[in-house]
Order: C-alpha cells, then structure tokens, then sequence
C-alpha cells in the first residue's frame, strides 16, 4: 500500500513543531515502511514549502497561507488540493487525518480517509469540563461526517469520541500507540540520580502541572533534597488569560521547594531519554489524554512512573505492578506513591521491570504496525 498521514505536526530537524501526535505518528510511519508500504506525510501550517526524503518516508510540507477573508475553509481547500494532486501522481491507497481542529472538514479525498483520535478540542473540553466554542465543534463534527472509519489509541478515547460526535455505524477499532523497542532501551536501571522526580511534557493546565507545587511540597517533608525537574514548551492558560503558565506554577511553590525546582523548558527530542535515565521517578499527573506517549516511553525505559488514575491511563499501567495510578487532585496519595518509591530502590527497579514487560507486550510498534495495516485493508476493500 501507499499510505499518507495528514498532520500539523512530525518530529523533524526541518519541521516546526512536534509532540505527541507527531511522535506517534513518526513510530507508526517508520514502522510501516519497514513493513514495505510507502508512506507520504503531509504536514501543514509550516513556514516553507518543501519536499524532504527522510530515509525514504517522503515529507510535503505545506506552506502556512494568509487570507483576508475565509481563511479557515481557503486554507483547507489548498491543503485538500494539494494533496488530492500528490494522491494521483503516487497512487496512494490511504490518508490518515487527526481529529483535533476538524483539519479535514470541508475536504474531499478520492480514497478512504481514517481519522485517528488523538484528541479532539470537544474530547478536551469534556474532559476539563469546560465550554468548547461552536465553531470548533463544527468544524470537528464535519470531518468526522466525511471519514469513512476510525482509530482510538486507546478505547476510552474511542468512546467518549463516539458518544461526543453521535457516530453510528462507522466502525472505531482501538490500537494503541507504540514504540519502536530497540530505540528505547536502558541497560543499566540501576543507575539514576537519587531523589529526582521528572515530569516530561507542555506546561499547560490539562496536564496536571498545576498540582505538582502541591505534590512536590509533601515529598519534601520527608525528603527535603528531592529535586523536581520540568522539561517541556510553556503555555498560555485559557482560565486566568495568563502567557505563561510557567509563570503560574511559579508562584503556587513555596520559595524553599523552588530551590529544588528545575525547568529546562524545551529541549531536543533526542535528549530527553538521558534525563529519563538519570530519573528516580517520572510523574505525569494529567487530566485530559487520549493515550500518552511519554508515559510509555518512560515505562519502556525502566522508570517506576506515577500516573493519572483517569480513563486512558488504566490501558497503559496496571496499577501496583507496572506503575502507580493516584488522581491528581489528591496530593496525599501522590505524594505518598512518590515517597514509597523514592524509600525504595528494589521497588524502583522491580515497577520499572515489569513496566517494561508491559510495553513489549501491549506497544511493540511493529505488532501494531500489523494490526494498522489490516485494518486500512479492510477499510479499502469496503
């Protein structure tokens, strides 16, 4: 097959953005190829216009256009007849699309088009519990209308995305995200820097980052050396119309515990794997993910993680055996998870084990690869 993947985002020294989207999209495209199909990824919203051959996965990044009127639905009709031109000219098969901005809404593919949830802004709103604006829901609901099946990294998000946008009679099969294994490793577990709590990801109030002042006080009263490092992009925050959220997390930390505090903000995606390392703890206290790739990553490098108890989560961990699930709200039962974990080594390195036991059974890209292309067979044949 040849199978295209539309997305704003795809981790790339030449490409302006990525995260988890972009990540998990990388995995399975990398994967895909090595099974033999041919992959083309699209990318749009970028500063230039140009065509990359990354070891054989072949890039189109589309130019960010202005419009003085309309911009919204012109925009999408150029992205649309771009590809529907690169779609003849290679005879690709497939186009996968995220849900997240109904980018595909108003667009028409000569071939089947799939839209995976990796979050949409409704399932984001729903799941923050707070007011999406009409027009976004619009623009989401359109092109889920026009997709002709779906992927949900993880049931959860399958089916709080069905019951939002009253899908019937369409199939939603859940694969999960994976990774490719042999990229992820960590041969000496043993070794880490005591008393360090890592948190990976964008400082944004969805993620929980809020509640980690909180959490990190009480770990300090009973280890007063555990020191907090943040790796991710700053935010601005939607409920105090704040730029930076950095900015607000700053302020809930007593001055004391700040001085335990590290944020390295951004930093190379090939970076981050030595900080998880060199972690005694990874900490993701999230309240809105349709899956988490980081949290895998960290799992797959023998990391005892403390996760989110909500929805997604318990697809990815089994509680007290391959991680820890504590609501984030609740920063007693946090904290005590973290502390249990920092007071012992052996427990460390036994979740980390099984955490990574965890990951070769349920993430392995390439048996997820297989599941993927069965699936846009079965779609094509349709």
């Amino acid at each position: 097959m040849h199978i295209a993947f539309l997305t704003p985002e795809y981790p790339h020294r030449d490409i302006l953005h990525s995260a988890g989207i972009g990540s998990s999209i990388k995995n399975l495209a990398t994967s895909l190829h090595k099974h033999g199909n041919a992959i083309t990824i699209f990318i749009y919203d970028q500063p230039v216009q140009e065509i990359i051959n990354d070891n054989g996965i072949i890039i189109h990044s589309i130019k960010k256009k202005r419009y003085k009127f309309f911009g919204w639905y012109l925009y999408r009709k150029h992205i649309e007849k771009y590809c529907n031109q690169i779609i003849r000219q290679e005879n690709i098969t497939i186009i996968e699309a995220p849900d997240w901005t109904g980018i595909t809404a108003f667009m028409h593919f000569k071939i089947p088009l799939i839209i995976r949830f990796h979050g949409s802004d409704a399932y984001f709103c729903h799941l923050e519990n707070r007011k999406q604006k009409l027009k976004n829901f619009w623009f989401e609901k359109l092109a889920i209308n026009q997709a002709d099946a779906f992927i949900a990294p993880t049931s959860f998000a399958g089916e709080v995305s069905k019951k939002l946008f009253k899908i019937k009679k369409k199939e939603i099969l859940t694969i999960h995200n994976g990774l490719d294994l042999e990229k992820f490793e960590n041969n000496s577990p043993e070794k880490f820097a005591k008393n360090t709590i890592l948190y990976i990801g964008t400082l944004i109030r969805k993620k929980g980052v809020l509640e980690l002042p909180g959490i990190f006080n009480k770990v300090r009263n009973d280890f007063s050396d555990a020191k907090l490092i943040l790796i991710g992009g700053d935010a601005s925050d939607l409920k105090t119309k704040s730029k930076s959220t950095w900015e607000l997390i700053k302020n809930l930390f007593t001055k004391d515990d700040l001085n335990y505090v590290d944020y390295l903000g951004k930093i190379p995606y090939n970076e981050i794997q030595e900080h998880i390392k060199k972690a005694n703890v990874c900490v993701f206290p999230t309240y809105a993910e349709t899956f988490g790739m980081v949290t895998i990553e960290a799992m797959a490098m023998q990391k005892a993680v403390v996760n989110s108890t909500i929805g997604w989560s318990k697809e990815l961990i089994i509680n007290e055996e391959s991680g820890f699930l504590v609501h984030p709200s609740d920063h007693q039962m946090y904290s005590d998870r973290i502390i249990q974990l920092l007071q012992n080594d052996l427990l460390c390195l036994e979740i980390g084990k099984q955490a990574r036991a965890r990951v070769e059974d349920k993430f392995d890209i390439y048996t997820l690869a297989n599941a993927n292309i069965e699936f846009y067979q079965k779609i094509i044949k349709k």
